[in-house]
């Protein structure tokens, strides 16, 4: 049983992990090639100024919360999409720790931190659920998908911090191998949800910022 075991869970962490990274991949560079048929807009209005790096002030906006009307109010909400984000990067950063740099995860500091990360990020996931549901508003405009993602992506957190051991004997057990299977999964369905919205966010704050640009507005000051 622990031979079948460690079997599966090497074939997840090697072989079916790569394949649907690739297929991942895939899918963002067909998705990448459809963003870029769209007929750039022509603004209509004559030029208020030009060259004043509104193009750049908008990549950087989610660096600068304090541009940020709604964080401004409550920073809170930032401090929670940054631990929410690191944890993501902590998840992704594990499914190849594990099978290529597994003498990292028996490093006890190193070892803490990773589970301090994913644990912080599993409990805004739990808060953001929470209040996804609770508030009203937010239900309005709340799709399945929404629900979803959010659920998988806390439990994804939650294995992630099953599957962080200092044991070497642990890297191919349950829990490491249901923490593959999920990041698995999210390979091929993230090009179809709502989270593939980081890979628009270059194009959105490019046009946004040339918008900017063309009226004069977004100059650091």
């Amino acid at each position: 049983m622990v031979g079948l075991m460690s079997d599966l869970s090497g074939l997840m962490q090697h072989e079916v992990h790569l394949a649907a990274l690739s297929f991942m991949g895939a899918a963002y560079i067909l998705r990448i090639a459809w963003l870029l048929q769209f007929k750039k807009i022509e603004e209509m209005s004559l030029p208020a100024g030009t060259g004043n790096g509104a193009v750049l002030q908008s990549f950087l906006t989610v660096a600068k919360p304090w541009t940020i009307e709604g964080v401004r109010k409550n920073p809170a909400f930032y401090l929670q999409f940054v631990i929410f984000h690191l944890g993501a990067a902590a998840a992704i950063g594990l499914t190849f720790l594990i099978p290529y740099r597994p003498e990292l995860l028996k490093e006890a500091l190193f070892v803490k931190s990773l589970r301090m990360i994913l644990g912080a990020a599993f409990i805004v996931g739990l808060f953001r659920l929470y209040r996804r549901i609770a508030d009203r508003a937010l239900r309005l405009i709340s799709t399945p998908d929404d629900y979803f993602a959010l659920v998988m992506m806390t439990l994804f957190y939650a294995l992630g911090i099953s599957a962080v051991s200092d044991n070497p004997e642990n890297l191919s057990g349950q829990s490491v191998l249901a923490f593959f299977l999920l990041a698995a999964f999210f390979h091929i369905y993230v090009p179809f949800s709502k989270i593939i919205h980081y890979l628009h966010y270059p194009f959105t704050r490019y046009y946004l910022g040339k918008m900017m640009e063309h009226r004069n507005i977004g100059r650091e000051g």
